[in-house]
């Protein structure tokens, strides 16, 4: 073989090569190209129409002229949003996100034998909404305020029941920390979803409940049900002279619901994360996507990629105390 030949044949091997590494790194989104390069998945592990699936089509829409592709919403609910959870996590394609939310971390302490970590498995990308639950009474209750529900249930140990949207929710958390923080006995009350919980409570059923400010608004405002307090960290423009659980002396109850924008760890390069959590932040700050989420009853919430992971990791270990101190289980 001549000198030329042996040339032009190196030439085409390395050209060869070449092609195959980057016909690889195409099909896991690692190109020297700027991310993204196809169309971007956003994994909302619960069914259309919630606050979380919301937030993510709101999102959807802002973001996908900025990357330069498109951006679609997929709902995969099931198990408490842990299906959902599972399919991002396994997910290698390079453009997959998740809408997590409360239940991302909940679960896994809730339920051993769910195998995602959250830290192990997911790239944080940034916070995206929060949402306070309030706690209401039947409009017909005796109870008119915190301190007034608190000394029943110190006086009445175990007859105080606390309507929740199911076992592990972050309803029922909440009821079950203010059980503790408060030095009380009450009973938890499991329905499948705020939706058969509510017309329950109305009707006085149950004697109170944590519920979402979405599930509950319409029903305040109607009269049917009385707001005693709201777990945000300010009050509520919606619900005016409901005081915060942290201003009646319980910082502890600070709860929120809370959705986070994360992706499948090590698929999306470090760049592509920065892009993200960029465009992100940019798009909270907007009018268009604060008016949006106001009529979602939902609050942006910007927060960067590492105190986004450091969120995510008090979150889990907060509720991971209230399941061991009460001895919830997952339901079987």
């Amino acid at each position: 073989m001549n000198h030329t030949l042996r040339t032009v044949n190196r030439r085409t091997a390395l050209s060869t090569i070449a092609l195959a590494l980057a016909a690889t790194h195409a099909g896991t989104g690692w190109t020297a190209d700027a991310w993204p390069n196809k169309t971007v998945r956003i994994i909302v592990p619960f069914a259309p129409g919630g606050g979380a699936d919301s937030s993510a089509r709101v999102l959807a829409e802002v973001l996908a002229p900025k990357l330069g592709q498109s951006v679609i919403v997929e709902n995969r609910p099931g198990a408490g949003s842990a299906i959902g959870v599972m399919a991002a996590a396994q997910s290698k394609d390079g453009h997959t996100l998740l809408m997590g939310s409360n239940s991302m971390v909940i679960n896994p302490v809730l339920n051993p034998s769910i195998s995602y970590d959250v830290a192990r498995d997911f790239d944080a990308v940034g916070m995206v909404s929060a949402q306070p639950l309030v706690l209401v009474v039947p409009a017909a209750s005796k109870l008119t305020s915190f301190a007034e529900l608190v000394a029943e249930a110190k006086a009445r140990p175990g007859t105080l029941t606390a309507g929740n949207s199911g076992n592990g929710t972050l309803a029922h958390l909440t009821a079950e920390l203010f059980a503790i923080q408060t030095q009380t006995a009450i009973t938890s009350v499991p329905y499948k979803g705020e939706s058969a919980l509510v017309p329950d409570l109305i009707g006085g059923l149950v004697s109170c409940g944590f519920l979402n400010l979405p599930s509950v608004i319409a029903h305040i405002r109607s009269g049917r049900l009385r707001a005693l307090a709201v777990s945000s960290p300010a009050p509520v423009a919606a619900l005016p002279g409901v005081p915060t659980l942290r201003s009646l002396g319980q910082p502890s109850l600070e709860v929120q619901g809370w959705a986070a924008l994360v992706a499948p760890k090590g698929t999306i390069p470090k760049e592509g994360l920065a892009r993200l959590e960029t465009l992100l932040t940019q798009a909270l700050a907007t009018d268009a996507v604060k008016t949006r989420f106001t009529s979602l009853s939902v609050e942006p919430v910007a927060s960067g990629r590492d105190a986004t992971a450091q969120y995510l990791k008090d979150e889990g270990t907060r509720w991971q105390q209230v399941i061991k101190a009460r001895g919830i289980k997952a339901d079987s």
